[in-house]
């Protein structure tokens, strides 16, 4: 059944509507409880999700409406995919057709020979009826109602009785998987999903979001919500409970075509590993946006992709309403606003000014505290991943400050990363990407440390690794950076120097609040240890490289 499916995004509006089919969940995935929902595969993108009743629409009735208020590039492609879908469904049926003509006759002919075979043993048992006593002739009669019965039911309905499968209510886990017959998909249509309104702007606030949705879903609340994440591919159920406030978008694949970029005029700072690849995101989802970075050269890929050339951090503020920057550590993030030229130079009333760099939260306050000064609007936003992760758009973004342009940032943030939080006061999101970052760089110095030990006890490092990727441990993360290491591969995804600046404010952090960190003051150690070993450069695998000179 080809539907057309609606997203709220929270208080930010809604996603405009994407075709798909109601299809047959996994097994092993249970239906959302609440209200009626279907399991939708959509086109185009290879996504599923539970949507609700309410939330779906017959696709051929809105399809030429559909398509005038939807021109993105995806999007497009999502329609020639039902476009090529209907096509091969149509030569199905045509086959189908011709093979249930012969299939009618097949069973026109068994019918006969059924009648046939129950008229032959009528005549058998008329001719033994003389011959038996009284007390056999119910026997008769049964023989004769199951020949009767034999001849009368269909081959289907003959196959259906002998089924080993058990009469009655069906298993629970297999009612729930159930998807309804063509009828009751119709009577849907017709009913609920008929009557439902067409999404309003994304300036009008939505009440009624679905804390179940992950692909293109935005979920606002306070409360702790049970949301659904792709992993690898799969669906799998998770229960989240935060304080926090958080946005989730889908993978970049999901939400190519389906993002209404902000009309605010956006500018960008910086294009290292993490700014070409978020800046990238930003064009491809239809943003206008302005570059700048302290080597010029850096910009002229994006100018060709439709960017625009600032020739300072001030002018590129002064003529757009935000500013995005993402540079390497506190001194660059200081520099770049208080230096000659800088971000605050072009600050005024009203203009926006969002760091993205990892950094201290002193060093954070300190900037906001100035900006604001100059009646301008701050949001620390920094981010989680590598190099990958920001050219697919698949970010996690921490972000503290000025609410009300973290919402206005919506768009933006929903091009280059996968799920955003709001974490509060300024400061907040800077502590908390510091100790996100220093448990993944005491995990990495211990892989590093893992497979050299393997290797000095004759172990394979192979195996070791194989063995990891079967357990719990089991991650992304570990697979590639084991095979950066066995493959000698050190290019970098997270420089290494970066990694230990952030384990270096990680532990300053702990001492403000008297904490220890004694694991990450050893990875440090050896993080320090790779860098005179001229390691910075690489990638941080490369701590690999402290424990075997």
């Amino acid at each position: 059944c080809l539907i057309l499916s609606f997203f709220s995004r929270g208080k930010l509006g809604r996603y405009p509507p994407w075709p798909g089919k109601i299809v047959n969940p996994p097994k092993d995935l249970k239906k959302p409880r609440g209200k009626k929902c279907f399991f939708v595969k959509f086109f185009g993108t290879e996504d599923h999700a539970w949507i609700k009743v309410e939330q779906l629409k017959p696709y051929h009735p809105h399809k030429e409406e559909m398509i005038k208020i939807n021109k993105g590039k995806r999007f497009q492609q999502a329609v020639d995919a039902v476009e090529e879908f209907l096509r091969k469904t149509k030569g199905k049926d045509q086959a189908s057709s011709h093979n249930s003509t012969e299939e009618k006759n097949r069973r026109n002919s068994s019918e006969e020979r059924g009648k046939q075979s129950a008229g032959e043993e009528k005549r058998k048992a008329s001719l033994s009826e003389g011959k038996v006593k009284k007390g056999t002739g119910e026997g008769k009669k049964r023989v004769s109602s199951v020949s009767s019965e034999r001849g009368s039911k269909s081959p289907l309905k003959r196959a259906q009785d002998q089924s080993p499968r058990k009469r009655g209510r069906p298993p629970k886990d297999e009612k729930d998987l159930t998807i309804p017959e063509s009828s009751t998909v119709k009577r849907v249509m017709s009913g609920t999903v008929a009557g439902f309104k067409w999404p309003p702007s994304v300036s009008e606030p939505v009440k009624d979001s679905d804390p179940h949705f992950h692909h293109f879903l935005l979920s606002q609340t306070e409360k702790p919500t049970v949301c659904y994440q792709a992993i690898t591919k799969k669906l799998k159920v998770c229960e989240e409970e935060t304080g926090s406030t958080s946005i989730q978008a889908a993978d970049s694949t999901a939400v190519n075509g389906s993002i209404t970029p902000t009309d605010k005029k956006i500018g960008f700072l910086g294009l290292g590993l993490m700014g070409s690849g978020i800046v990238s995101n930003l064009l491809k989802m239809g943003h206008t946006v302005t570059v700048w970075n302290r080597t010029a050269e850096k910009c002229d890929l994006f100018i060709q992709e439709g960017a625009r050339l600032g020739r300072t951090p001030a002018e590129v503020v002064s003529t757009c309403d935000i500013t995005f920057a993402c540079v390497s550590d506190p001194k660059a993030a200081k520099d770049l606003v208080l230096g000659p030229s800088g971000v605050l130079q072009g600050i005024r009333p009203g203009k926006c000014y969002v760091d993205m760099s990892t950094v201290d939260a002193d060093t954070v306050t300190e900037l906001a505290q100035v900006i604001v000064s100059r009646g301008g609007r701050f949001l620390e936003a920094p981010v989680s991943g590598n190099q990958q992760l920001s050219n697919d758009g698949m970010l996690v973004i921490l972000a503290a400050g000025d609410r009300g342009l973290y919402e206005d940032c919506s768009s933006c943030f929903q091009a280059m990363g996968k799920t955003s939080f709001f974490l509060g006061e300024v400061g907040n999101a800077a502590k908390m990407m510091l100790i996100v970052n220093m448990v993944q760089g005491s995990f990495m110095a211990t892989i590093a440390e893992g497979l050299t030990l393997a290797q000095v006890t004759g172990q394979s490092q192979q195996t070791l690794l194989d063995i990891l990727n079967q357990g719990q441990l089991a991650s992304i993360f570990l697979d590639q950076k084991c095979q950066n290491i066995l493959q000698g591969n050190f290019k970098p995804d997270f420089y290494l120097k970066y990694i230990q600046k952030d384990l270096r404010l990680a532990i300053a952090l702990g001492d403000s609040v008297n904490h220890p960190t004694p694991m990450a003051a050893a990875a440090n150690e050896v993080y320090k240890r790779a860098k005179a070993l001229d390691q910075s450069d690489n990638d941080m695998s490369a701590v690999y490289r402290a424990y075997i000179h």
